[in-house]
């Protein structure tokens, strides 16, 4: 189907519409880990439940981001854009009625299938409504609304959390959502993609084997590493992926095609990406209950004490993007994550039972520089490693390796968490958090050493294995 449009609205409309919707998706992340005690405390359910209200959004989010976007090309991304935009409404609304942790969970599961289909669609669609010559500013504002997003997460849980109750970090997406539906409607344009076949078996198979893989991470603490459940479910899930990388190798259109896995470049940015957001997913997911479980911080106060780590990049983004154009985003990118692997560290070694803020404020410090000095360039990587009519299907696979990382890493932080120590004290606590921080800093920094496998940038502007490094013609999306 050749691409095609319907004049409706203007580029402003596009623009309000798709930066709210991205917020929305992307706060949905990390506005609900200082809720956690809160959830814990009303709805009852151990570690591994709370791992899910976490897991269950970011893991449906990643393998279907892919086919979120191949269904917008196919049956119009306007359409698909209001359809993921609907399920994410009535997810929300359904996880802030959950009578139990186990619906809540269902329901953050459907949250992030709807955020699968409407985030990818944003970026064209806003591509479609906005003329060339302003496209940059456009995505610009696009990526600041998004990032926003990610750094507010903490604090804007807390704050309903604890001058409201936690359902309202959900109740929050309907009038939003509700809001957005028409404006949708009525002022963006339709269009359509190439039509390129969908891959539902590929699809299945990561599906299936990530669910697998992160089933057996959090279920193993609770019926043991060596029962039939826990080791069936990481053996069939590994068996899944191996499956899905074969689907890649050959089949004519697979949603990951895994010929571009023999490029350095692309290899290398993925493997640093999928590290970073494993470790940095993790950390948070117990720090943020540690400040209040442990430290008797109230979630606001967690909030705003996690906002030098997650509100970094809205500070230092902009000096990365100079940095990365000057030098090139390997040694930008690769000296982030180490930094924040040394951020990790000294969280790793000072937190105790009663650690003073100021104590922890250097790593927390360090860890926002890091994360803030990895997220434009590896962008520009990401597009650089690939041929320009390869940048989409990079993007996306960029994306949902991000977004796996995210869930992979809450498991096993938390699986060593739950085998070193517990909530029964705050030494307890304490007795899981530090092995888990560390093993995470030794993650982040693994993917520093992954960033230096890129191929260097030669002076000509290419990457030294060849791949140009055009512009994308449409941007990579900031993490949610």
């Amino acid at each position: 189907m050749s691409q095609q449009k319907t004049h409706r609205g203007g580029a402003g409309w596009a623009l309000v519409i798709t930066s709210v919707a991205g917020f929305m998706a992307a706060l949905d992340n990390l506005v609900v880990t200082t809720a956690l005690p809160s959830i814990r405390e009303d709805l009852g359910g151990g570690l591994h439940d709370l791992e899910w209200t976490v897991s269950a959004y970011t893991l449906t989010f990643a393998v279907l981001l892919m086919l979120g976007a191949a269904l917008g090309d196919r049956f119009g991304r306007r359409r698909l854009f209001v359809v993921g935009l609907t399920v994410f409404t009535g997810a929300s609304a359904a996880a802030a009625l959950a009578p139990g942790i186990d619906s809540l969970i269902a329901a953050r599961a459907v949250q992030g299938v709807g955020a699968a289909i409407m985030m990818p669609l944003t970026l064209t669609l806003l591509t479609a409504a906005v003329p060339a010559e302003r496209r940059g500013m456009a995505y610009g504002i696009w990526g600041a609304v998004n990032g926003l997003a990610v750094a507010s997460g903490p604090l804007v849980g807390g704050s309903l959390t604890e001058h409201i109750s936690w359902q309202w970090i959900f109740w929050l997406n309907v009038p939003l959502g509700l809001a957005l539906l028409p404006l949708a409607r009525l002022r963006l344009a339709e269009s359509y993609g190439t039509g390129a076949p969908l891959d539902f078996v590929g699809t299945l198979l990561a599906s299936g084997g990530l669910f697998g893989i992160v089933y057996g991470l959090v279920r193993g603490p609770v019926d043991g590493w060596t029962g039939p459940v826990v080791l069936s479910a990481l053996f069939t899930g590994a068996a899944l992926l191996a499956g899905f990388i074969h689907h890649g190798i050959n089949n004519t259109n697979p949603m990951l095609p895994m010929r571009l896995f023999r490029s350095r470049a692309f290899s290398g940015i993925n493997a640093a990406s999928l590290l970073m957001f494993l470790g940095m997913f993790g950390s948070i997911f117990l720090l943020s209950q540690y400040m209040q479980q442990v430290l008797g911080y109230t979630p606001t106060e967690a909030g705003l004490r996690m906002l030098p780590w997650t509100g970094m990049p809205m500070l230092v983004a902009p000096i990365a993007g100079i940095l990365s154009d000057r030098i090139g985003g390997r040694p930008v990118v690769a000296t982030g994550l180490f930094l924040q692997a040394a951020g990790l560290g000294h969280l790793a070694l000072v937190i105790t039972a009663d650690a003073s803020y100021a104590v922890q404020l250097p790593g927390l410090i360090l860890s926002g520089i890091g994360m803030a000095l990895f997220f434009a360039p590896a962008s520009a990587l990401v597009m650089a490693s690939v041929v320009p009519k390869e940048q989409g299907i990079a993007s996306g696979a960029n994306n949902a390796l991000r977004e796996v990382g995210g869930a992979l890493g809450i498991a096993v932080m938390s699986s060593i968490f739950a085998a070193q120590g517990g909530y029964e004290s705050g030494q307890a606590f304490v007795d899981g958090l530090r092995p888990a921080v560390a093993v995470g800093a030794g993650l982040v920094a693994l993917g520093g050493v992954s960033a230096l496998l890129i191929p260097s940038r030669r002076r000509d502007g290419k990457a030294a294995d060849g791949h140009g490094s055009e512009p994308a013609t449409e941007p990579v999306p900031v993490p949610t």
